[in-house]
């Protein structure tokens, strides 16, 4: 693997990092393989305590909203049941550009630690109303061979601290 693209995606994780210590927010962070689909990344995570979850990102059909979906990790869902769940028209998934150029990730990296790289608060967050029984939750820090788990208060501090909207919705049953 080329040395310049493993320093880069480090220095993703190391941004993470360096924000959740700047805000004092206390993580737990583990690596494992890469793990860009929910499938390969439950292999690693059944020894680490937390909520994990299924982080999606979209776009509107004209392509100038973005969004950012997070539900549990088992949970399923529908496209066309989540259009009618967010009223916000047809969606689509966001390109790996897309994901670059708001997000800062790669497809297989999405997070909403990604929204550290998004200065415009352009991408607006949709909870599921039952990450709010978790205590505590987990995510990728913008690179898939690391998990890092923060309590479910901090995750919330964290998105307020971002700028992005975000509100809780009843994503699936």
């Amino acid at each position: 693997m080329n040395k310049s693209f493993v320093a880069t995606m480090e220095s993703k994780k190391d941004k993470v990092l360096s924000v959740l210590k700047n805000l004092d927010i206390n993580f737990d962070i583990y690596e494992h393989p890469a793990a860009p689909t929910i499938e390969e990344a439950q292999k690693y995570w059944k020894d680490i305590e937390a909520t994990h979850c299924k982080n999606i990102f979209f776009r509107n059909h004209k392509g100038n909203r973005h969004y950012l979906v997070i539900i549990e990790h088992t949970a399923n869902l529908a496209i066309h049941d989540l259009e009618k769940r967010l009223k916000q028209g047809k969606l689509s998934f966001a390109s790996p550009e897309r994901m670059d150029k708001y997000l800062g990730v790669t497809p297989g990296s999405v997070s909403p630690f990604g929204l550290i790289n998004d200065e415009h608060h352009a991408v607006h967050l949709f909870l599921d109303e039952n990450l709010k029984k978790a205590t505590k939750i987990s995510f990728h820090p913008n690179l898939n061979t690391f998990s890092v788990v923060i309590s479910f208060d901090d995750f919330l501090r964290f998105i307020k601290w971002t700028g992005n909207t975000y509100e809780f919705l009843q994503l699936y049953d």
